[in-house]
């Protein structure tokens, strides 16, 4: 009987939340903890200005460093980028339901993601499924969701194994990201340990994951792939390497689950030491794609040639903080809300639809250690 009440509680939320589509957007912000952080952080932001208003504690939770919200549902996922999980050396996963009201977040459970260090995660199209990768285990792991908003044991566990040329970054597999395509049928996993974007195929009716043939796909030695996005074509994709602040664009066969890889770009205006990429994020339109730059303290801007996918700098913006780390772009395409870790802000970047080019809006918020950003209405 709970478990059909906790059902239809969470049916009930979605219902309201859908409904006030018309208000503030709701702002998410994972971060690490052990400092002055103690978990999920919530914002508004005004849809017409940008302007973020701080919420306070969502949930408190160990290093919820990414966060991932279900896409029909009024749920929300967060990694714990932890060592020890139930006296194991083990990260965590763990489900949230989401007050409609008060966006306030209610722990519903966590599962072991069978890796230390889980930094990434996603939720596939038919929300069923959890996807996450551990850096620190050089590994990914799928779990399903259950009707009540929990998250079931792993169905689907694959330990990397290898090294890179770099032998102190490179010394063993660290999945970094995983993504799904557009198509919710192949996952794609950039392992920095590797250089590999390791592609799985999945099967969204039991949350399984198997290793595609080929089973992936290389990329320059010691660059060291971090994050990665899909274009809403389907047909094209970029991937950052974050030890040698470049960003990669590659062509995309949905049918085989195969890269082809273009020429790396640089996305840092000649030698800035200490450097190194963070996020990559296509805007809606398709149009543009962004990177963010530790040490440079940037987003890099490139404009997409729609024709073949490859990318042109069309200039570099500021952050207005260090260590710049995810950013997320609202459903509108109009703001880029960007989280810098070490001088604990979000700030806020206007989006002009034709060039491309982000411009500072004055409005920020103060966050304890930010990492992700994510929004919803």
């Amino acid at each position: 009987m709970r478990g059909m009440l906790l059902v239809m509680a969470i049916s009930a939320l979605g219902t309201v939340g859908r409904a006030d589509h018309a208000g503030p957007y709701r702002v998410y912000v994972g971060t690490y903890t052990g400092g002055p952080s103690r978990g999920i952080y919530l914002l508004e932001m005004d849809r017409e200005t940008g302007a973020l208003t701080e919420k306070g504690l969502a949930a408190e939770t160990p290093s919820p460093s990414f966060l991932a919200l279900h896409p029909s549902r009024p749920l929300l996922f967060s990694v714990n980028e932890i060592g020890t999980f139930g006296g194991k050396k083990s990260g965590s996963v763990t489900a949230f339901a989401i007050d409609a009201k008060t966006g306030k977040l209610t722990e519903l459970n966590s599962q072991p993601t069978g890796g230390d260090g889980p930094c990434h995660l996603v939720v596939d199209r038919t929300g069923k499924t959890v996807l996450v990768a551990n850096y620190g285990g050089g590994s990914v792991a799928s779990f399903p969701i259950g009707d009540d908003g929990k998250l079931g044991p792993a169905a689907s566990f694959f330990q990397h194994a290898g090294t890179s040329i770099d032998k102190s970054r490179q010394e063993a597999p660290h999945g970094h990201s995983i993504n799904l395509d557009p198509a919710n049928t192949f996952a794609v996993a950039a392992d920095l340990g590797l250089d590999q974007l390791l592609v799985y195929r999945f099967d969204p009716s039991t949350s399984k994951l198997s290793p595609n043939d080929p089973p992936f796909a290389k990329t320059p030695a010691g660059g060291g792939p971090r994050h990665f996005a899909f274009h809403p074509d389907g047909k094209h994709a970029f991937v950052i390497l974050e030890m040698t602040s470049q960003i990669i664009p590659l062509g995309y066969d949905g049918e085989k689950g195969t890269f082809t890889l273009g020429e790396p770009v640089s996305t840092i205006p000649g030698e800035v030491p200490g450097n190194s990429t963070a996020e990559v994020r296509v805007h809606p339109s398709g149009k543009f794609v962004y990177v963010s730059n530790r040490g440079h303290n940037s987003i890099a801007m490139f404009a997409i040639d729609p024709k073949t996918g490859g990318v042109k700098p069309i200039g570099h913006q500021s952050t207005g903080g260090k260590t710049p780390r995810n950013f997320g772009i609202d459903p509108s395409g109009k703001f880029l809300l960007a989280a810098n870790q070490d001088s604990g802000t979000v700030v806020v970047f206007r989006i002009d639809p034709e060039t491309g080019l982000l411009k500072p809006t004055g409005h920020s918020a103060k966050v304890p250690m930010p990492v992700c950003v994510k929004m919803a209405p």
